[in-house]
């Protein structure tokens, strides 16, 4: 007979779930910042759903924009059609994105990982297309992540998500990224010749590649396998310059960060930087519809009209009328109740402001090494031991034990491993709705704390 002990449960669903160890509530509504399930318990979204919602839940104007629309037409495959919602959409989404996208031109996706795949074959065809055929190699980062699909996994470097896949994925290089709280260098001047050594990594990878580089894929802050890790001064202005350099493309993943998140349009413009192909996804519909972007430059774009005049490359549901609905009323919402404003914790008194005042509290908990972030994107990374910053055995699970107390104290945060070396390293990611209160974070934060102190307790025992 096997031990009770170890003995785990399995729990069968029709649905094919992320966790058959896991009991997950059932989601019935939403409004604002808060979720209530079908037990009528109230949880407030303080990761905005995986750092998706950005414009609160049960906004009603982005669910008659998509009646509206499914009422005149629900689907049209862009092989045959364009539509106007998609028109209108795509040049309201350049005149978001800025000087460097002006002229350019968007290929709308079902989501991130739909989004990178798009972008890496982008890349390849323009390099194929300006007359480097040679050029196909994808240079990305470590402990980084672009998606789940398998050219997406390609150029992630989350370890885990990736493992069980590697026989089937074509690898390309990863090169270090800088995370000032463990730097592999000295840091004693603000980070900033550490990060032009990092750097420098990705300048001798593709000096090592012999002119097969076709592009670099980037977070402009990392996304949830680090946890919203800031980079230094100077280190993206750099690898914008060493790409420049060399013809090699310059792809933003703003997945998370984009549609202002950070207090800015999109994360590249805290640092000046323009890159050739951005990509964004989750905010772009705040989750009302499933929904990604690839917003091209006009010289990528040129390169292909110019030269082939097709794009290889196509998904059924591209540019699906519906989603695009969804996303030109989100786009609409954050204009007008200016919510970039919101997310921008430079400003006194918005709500990213607010939120930063709150988590940096939580650095006098015993088991917080590092806060961290931007707007309203943060982590928390928790330590065994402060002074040796030595993380929580990857066992123990200890993000999960806080995520976990945190719920049932009615506040959502995403858990996530493996910040220090792909399995070890255990932090929070707390991205809210620009909606927020301060009275809301103030509460939320609380609880969090709470729940990292009750974490703790139960595993001293």
């Amino acid at each position: 007979m096997p031990d009770s002990s170890t003995t785990q449960v399995v729990l069968r669903s029709p649905v094919l779930r992320r966790s058959f160890r896991k009991s997950f509530p059932c989601a019935a509504r939403g409004e604002g910042v808060f979720i209530w399930d079908t037990d009528g318990k109230r949880y407030l979204d303080f990761a905005g759903s995986a750092v998706v919602n950005l414009i609160g839940h049960g906004v009603a104007d982005v669910s008659a924009a998509i009646t509206e629309q499914a009422a005149k037409l629900e689907f049209a495959h862009t092989s045959q059609f364009t539509t106007p919602v998609a028109e209108e959409y795509a040049t309201e989404l350049l005149e978001f994105a800025g000087e460097a996208f002006r002229a350019g031109a968007v290929y709308f996706t079902c989501g991130g990982s739909e989004a990178i795949e798009t972008a890496l074959k982008l890349a390849r065809q323009y390099q194929v297309e300006a007359g480097f055929p040679d050029r196909h190699r994808i240079i990305s980062r470590q402990q980084s992540y672009h998606g789940s699909t398998l050219g997406a996994l390609a150029v992630s470097g989350n370890r885990r998500r990736r493992e069980i896949y590697l026989p089937m994925v074509r690898e390309f290089d990863h090169v270090a990224m800088p995370y000032c709280y463990r730097c592999a260098y000295d840091c004693s001047d603000g980070c900033y010749n550490c990060g032009q050594k990092y750097a420098l990594e990705l300048e001798r990878a593709i000096e090592s590649s012999q002119g097969k580089t076709a592009a670099f894929i980037f977070e402009p802050m990392s996304g949830a396998t680090l946890g919203a890790v800031v980079p230094p001064k100077g280190y993206l202005e750099s690898v914008a310059e060493i790409c420049r350099r060399n013809g090699v493309l310059l792809i933003a993943d703003e997945v998370m960060t984009g549609m202002g998140r950070t207090g800015r349009n999109f994360g590249v413009e805290h640092w000046g930087i323009k890159p050739d192909i951005l990509v964004t996804a989750k905010g772009l519909s705040s989750g009302y519809a499933p929904l990604g972007a690839v917003i091209a430059s006009k010289k990528v774009v040129d390169a292909i009209a110019d030269g082939s005049g097709a794009f290889i490359h196509g998904f059924t549901y591209n540019a699906h009328p519906l989603s695009i609905a969804a996303g030109r009323a989100v786009l609409k919402i954050l204009r007008e109740k200016e919510l970039v404003s919101a997310a921008d914790s430079s400003r006194a008194g918005s709500a990213a402001t607010e939120l930063k005042s709150a988590l940096e509290n939580l650095r006098e908990l015993n088991c917080v090494g590092d806060v961290r972030g931007l707007g309203l994107l943060w982590a928390v990374e928790f330590v065994s031991n402060k002074e040796s910053k030595r993380p929580y055995d990857a066992k123990v699970n200890f993000a999960a034990k806080v995520a976990h107390a945190s719920a049932k104290r009615g506040v959502l945060v995403y858990p996530m491993q493996g910040c220090v070396d792909g399995e070890a390293g255990d932090h929070v990611m707390i991205a809210p709705p620009a909606v927020i209160t301060k009275g809301q974070v103030e509460w939320a934060a609380g609880q969090l704390r709470h729940a990292i102190q009750e974490s703790m307790v139960a595993q001293a025992w």
